[in-house]
């Protein structure tokens, strides 16, 4: 048992490393990516915030990222229910189809949505950035309702339709708030695989529509400061924050 615990240390340190040494660099004093710094200053993280073409870039990811997340959370969530609940011919099939998003890569994805976007002059705008950002958030809602449907007891419905309500207050009364945690779950990750998105978004993005994730390649490349070190960590605090808001609710669920 204590070497097992030493692996998973070692191995959670190194997937942690990379993050935590971006924590530092964002704090550098310097114009100069330098680690360990060698001076702090919060001056990278004023530069974010006050530079306009860094807000366009984010106000433009969150809202693509709030409305990819309404829309697959709606759409994951029916296809979970057709997955568990109905009588699909070939259903395993499906639910591998519908899972494939997550597994073709991004560049691949990346270069077919922007071979069929680039002909209908979606590239660039809201409307094609929400429906890439659905196609690779769905899954993630499909994963984690599929897996509260199979937990949910089918009783406790039947129990309800006894009682005289019908198919859809059985499913708005009793099944949606058992599987909520669930939802909210995949929610949650379909707003972070649109927020910091940058693959497909290096492909479909253009001069009017550019994404945080764009702007940060644009940055490597171009004028690599600490700022980008800054913006990496506010998406980290995002992250983290989201991740601990749904562990304290379906914590307090529990209880």
């Amino acid at each position: 048992m204590i070497t097992l615990g030493v692996v998973i240390g070692c191995v959670l340190f190194f997937l942690l490393l990379p993050t935590l040494i971006v924590i530092p660099m964002s704090l550098s004093e310097t114009d100069y990516i330098e680690f360990p710094p060698s001076g702090l200053s919060l001056k990278w993280y004023r530069a974010y915030f006050s530079d306009a073409d860094w807000m366009a870039a984010t106000w433009f990811s969150l809202k693509i990222a709030l409305a990819t997340t309404a829309t697959a959370t709606v759409t994951g969530t029916m296809a979970a229910l057709a997955i568990v609940r109905g009588r699909l011919p070939f259903r395993s099939a499906l639910q591998a189809l519908a899972l494939g998003p997550m597994i073709v890569p991004h560049i691949v994805l990346g270069v077919a949505l922007y071979l069929v976007f680039s002909p209908l002059q979606l590239t660039g705008n809201f409307f094609g950035f929400l429906i890439a950002h659905t196609v690779l958030a769905t899954p993630y809602v499909i994963i984690t309702v599929t897996a509260a449907l199979q937990r949910f007891d089918p009783a406790l419905e039947l129990a309800a339709l006894n009682c005289g309500a019908n198919r859809l207050q059985a499913f708005v009364l009793v099944v949606l708030p058992n599987i909520a945690p669930g939802v909210a779950a995949g929610a949650v990750f379909a707003f972070l695989a649109s927020f910091d998105e940058a693959t497909v978004a290096f492909f479909i993005s253009d001069i009017g529509g550019k994404s945080i994730g764009r702007k940060m390649f644009e940055d490597i490349d171009f004028n690599l400061t600490p700022v980008i070190a800054a913006v990496s960590t506010v998406l980290v605090a995002v992250s983290l924050l989201l991740m601990g808001a749904i562990h304290l609710a379906n914590a307090q669920k529990r209880n």
